[in-house]
């Protein structure tokens, strides 16, 4: 009965934390301390770079439709030949598109095969191809090794007898 009352070792005690009181209103809601003094540096900074550029975007903005207004009787003119030339150049790039994955899709489906075994195929293949490259090489140095052998031996043959002749 005893073993009961007392916190085993693998139990956690859960003491609930009490909850910060909330008296309602703005101030709540306000830091208590006021900015720093980099944020007051970054807006006095940023305050009249921001202002340019919106000042040069309300200028753009006026430009194009001055610019609108004073083509629109030139784009009603001419739109005899405009038309049909946008319906011309649109038909062209989608024709270009169209071609181009029309080519990808008939690439990827050019071997008969899924993809994934298409691709699995050509692993081995450059495995392969590897395998016997490497061993190529291995041959080559091994042959040169031996030549190498036979000329530091034959030229230590011919020192050695030189020197045994004086």
């Amino acid at each position: 009965m005893a073993d009961r009352d007392r916190p085993q070792p693998h139990q956690f005690q859960i003491h609930p934390q009490p909850h910060p009181r909330h008296e309602g209103g703005v101030k709540d809601l306000l830091p208590s301390k006021g900015p720093s003094a980099v944020q007051i540096l970054a807006i006095i900074t940023l305050l009249p770079v921001g202002g340019s550029l919106l000042g040069l975007a309300g200028i753009t903005l006026v430009g194009t439709l001055i610019g609108l207004a004073v083509a629109t009787p030139l784009f009603v003119i001419c739109s005899p030949v405009l038309v049909p030339a946008a319906i011309l150049l649109a038909g062209a790039v989608t024709g270009f598109l169209t071609s181009g994955a029309f080519g990808l899709t008939g690439l990827s489906k050019a071997t008969g095969q899924e993809p994934l075994e298409y691709l699995a195929r050509r692993v081995q293949e450059g495995i392969i191809q590897v395998g016997e490259k490497t061993k190529q090489v291995g041959e080559m140095v091994g042959e040169k090794t031996k030549q190498t052998g036979d000329t530091i031996k034959t030229k230590a043959q011919e020192g050695g007898g030189a020197g045994a002749r004086t």
